[in-house]
């Protein structure tokens, strides 16, 4: 897979970029180092206001690199942002990208150790799996679907490094979209199989009713989420690959839980997904 390059190297910021390469690295050995403590930093938006969303994103491909480096295994990415609910919640107004890697992906039915993240929330998705590449700007729904081998139920785990007041997009983004975990249910459906603008869920936590939410909150549609990812990536000179899982975007607020909860996500004819903490 290729990785877009800085191409003004690294004596200062190239086009989109407001910060230098070694300040793109300082913040992102910041974030490793809030990984490993389960701790926060100040906001990077506010210590940095020339930071631009193309700096986030330099951010998050030094972590990447890094953790492929150390033998990670990219499986897939995860969009955020997509829905109204979770720009109300956040007060951002446009969505993301993040990568997934092997190690944050568990099944339905798992038990998971809530002190592995910081600031834990769950969120309510569908998860494409893709039959072949998709890359470039300008897809429709129909390229999403033609690419697409299945559509599962999943829940998001989110992890969030830098403080949650206040933060703007060039926060979220340059935490890996605030990605901890994605927990995929076992029941597939083709990507046809039924109206994808049109799967309710309800997220219980210990058997109560938290939110309730729609398919469709997610653009309309959530292939378009898996669409705009395609055109975003393009900018970056990357591509989604075949076999990679795409989270498409949450189409509920994030539910906060404690060590002891039970997550559970029931999805209107796609089963459900769940996850104890411990």
């Amino acid at each position: 897979m290729t990785l877009a390059h800085d191409s003004s190297g690294s004596a200062g910021p190239g086009r989109g970029r407001g910060l230098d390469d070694a300040t793109v690295t300082a913040i992102a050995d910041e974030l490793a180092e809030a990984t490993r403590s389960r701790s926060t930093i100040e906001r990077i938006s506010a210590r940095f206001p020339a930071a631009t969303i193309e700096d986030s994103y330099a951010v998050q491909r030094v972590w990447r690199t890094r953790r492929e480096e150390a033998g990670a295994r990219l499986v897939g990415r995860k969009i955020g942002l997509t829905s109204k609910a979770m720009q109300f919640a956040t007060g951002i107004s446009e969505p993301d990208y993040g990568v997934i890697f092997a190690d944050q992906a568990y099944r339905s039915g798992e038990t998971v150790e809530h002190a592995r993240w910081s600031n834990v929330r769950v969120e309510v998705e569908l998860a494409f799996v893709l039959r072949s590449p998709l890359e470039g700007e300008g897809l429709t729904v129909d390229d999403v679907l033609d690419a697409t081998e299945i559509v599962v139920p999943a829940l998001e785990i989110l992890d969030s490094h830098i403080e949650l007041e206040g933060r703007t997009i060039v926060d979220t983004i340059s935490d890996n979209a605030a990605l901890g975990a994605i927990v995929v249910g076992d029941h597939e459906i083709g990507p046809r199989d039924r109206n994808l603008s049109w799967v309710g869920s309800l997220c219980l936590v210990n058997d109560e009713i938290i939110e309730t939410g729609v398919s469709g909150g997610v653009l309309g549609n959530p292939a378009l989420g898996v669409a705009w990812l395609a055109g975003k990536l393009a900018q970056h000179g990357d591509r989604l690959e075949a076999g990679e899982l795409i989270l498409a975007g949450s189409f509920t607020r994030p539910v906060w839980v404690q060590p002891g909860d039970v997550v559970r996500a029931e999805f209107q004819d796609m089963g459900m997904v769940e996850v104890r903490f411990r």
